[in-house]
């Protein structure tokens, strides 16, 4: 009940909001007619924006509009003219009939199902508006406030109509395919998130198959020692740990499944880098850092690899993130040879030691921990090196005092989609 009662508080809030932008847009006008009160104002398009923009009550809206304009334009009236208040209101009682009529059309014509459909969304949007024009003219033709307009008026009006209903669908467009560039950037973080837990859980099965194996050999070599107490212990986990593998299997296969099944066409090498940066900018400022972000491409190719070098990126530059104390710079830099595509990710932390460089592709290397002390958990940089060596690439660092840089080398044909 309360929920119902705030949904309805929220939507009478927003209808009341677009009736105040229409009437205030509304005073910006020109009046294109000789003879007539007769005007074009931003109100409409105001009106038809707010409604794509958040599903609106049409009727409700268009009333809330009409109440609102004509309230507002009567005070601007009685502030600024001499006149009588049932002259004001007959005077504006045509355009209160517009956004009256407008919304109807708009309802009639169900134009929230052509969202996504812009010529048939303008086109329709632009026959509610000169039918709603037609109307208000109209109504100030009978209360004898104008004449009617002529054949040549008629098709102005109908020019407007089409240039003011397609310059808000432009508007909505836009928006649009905004939102839509950053559901596919979710997705793509999503999936690559998601392509590196099936190579983890991959690995997982291969430890848990091997493990099995080594517990049954362990149970039969303690059989034919006359250990059988043992031996049953030994068999008795191997089962164990066989049920551990299926549901393994499982959870891999319906991931697997999720990877997949979304399936983003190819993507450039710049629009991965781009998402490389803008995520990892938030998560520097997620983390107080003040750190620039330098990418540098000296080729761009299409690839259908995008999840795996998402992942690979995203990893190698979230570690330069946490790498940086408080300020400093990330450079990632691709390039190109005879053969191989090269991806550099260098940054301005404090560093790896001599001795850690030995060993930080090893499982279980890391130096993040809690506040609790716990070591965190993760990709990991052995896992980094699994993601490429699944595109037969190759990966180097090089570390001093001043600058830590990641280097991939990856040959062209593996990742490379089309033309360049």
């Amino acid at each position: 009940m309360f929920q119902k009662m705030f949904l309805h508080k929220t939507s009478l809030t927003w209808i009341f909001t677009i009736a105040i932008l229409t009437a205030i847009s509304g005073e910006i006008k020109i009046a294109p007619f000789d003879d007539t009160t007769f005007r074009f104002g931003l109100g409409s398009i105001i009106f038809f924006l707010c409604i794509l923009l958040k599903p609106t009550p049409l009727i409700s809206a268009g009333i809330a509009a009409s109440v609102v304009t004509m309230s507002f334009r009567i005070a601007m009236d009685y502030a600024y003219q001499d006149i009588s208040f049932l002259d004001s209101l007959l005077s504006h009682l045509p355009a209160a009939t517009f956004y009256l009529l407008f919304s109807i059309c708009l309802y009639q014509l169900k134009i929230q199902q052509f969202r996504e459909k812009p010529l048939k969304l303008g086109l329709f949007v632009a026959l509610s508006e000169v039918i709603s024009n037609l109307a208000e003219q109209s109504v100030r033709f009978l209360l004898h406030f104008d004449s009617f307009l002529l054949i040549h008026d008629l098709f102005i009006l109908l020019a407007v109509a089409l240039l003011r209903s397609f310059f808000v669908v432009g508007i909505y467009s836009s928006i649009l395919i905004t939102e839509q560039k950053k559901r596919v950037q979710e997705m793509l973080n999503i999936g690559s998130e998601l392509y590196v837990e099936t190579l983890y859980l991959k690995k997982s099965m291969n430890h848990l198959e091997s493990i099995t194996a080594n517990s049954f050999e362990l149970s039969r070599q303690l059989t034919e020692q006359g250990h059988r107490t043992e031996s049953m212990q030994a068999l008795y986990i191997a089962q164990e740990i066989h049920e551990v593998k299926k549901d393994s299997q499982r959870i891999y296969a319906g991931i697997a499944k999720i990877v997949g099944e979304k399936d983003l066409g190819t993507f450039g090498l710049s629009e991965l880098m781009h998402y490389v940066v803008e995520g990892n900018k938030k998560y520097s400022v997620l983390l107080g850092k003040d750190i620039g972000f330098h990418v540098t491409l000296d080729c761009d190719f299409q690839t259908d690899e995008h999840i795996a070098l998402l992942a690979l990126l995203n990893n190698l530059t979230a570690n330069a993130v946490e790498a940086i104390a408080t300020q400093g710079t990330i450079d990632i830099h691709v390039q190109q040879t005879a053969n191989d595509t090269i991806f550099s990710v260098s940054d301005t932390g404090k560093g790896i030691s001599k001795g850690e460089l030995s060993v930080i592709f090893e499982p279980g290397y890391t130096t993040k921990y809690n506040a609790e002390g716990i070591a965190s958990t993760g990709i990991g940089l052995s896992h980094v090196v699994a993601l490429v060596a699944k595109l037969d690439g190759t990966i180097f660092v090089e570390s001093n005092p001043d600058k830590t840089m990641f280097k991939i080398i990856i040959p062209t044909q593996t990742i490379q989609t089309g033309e360049t």
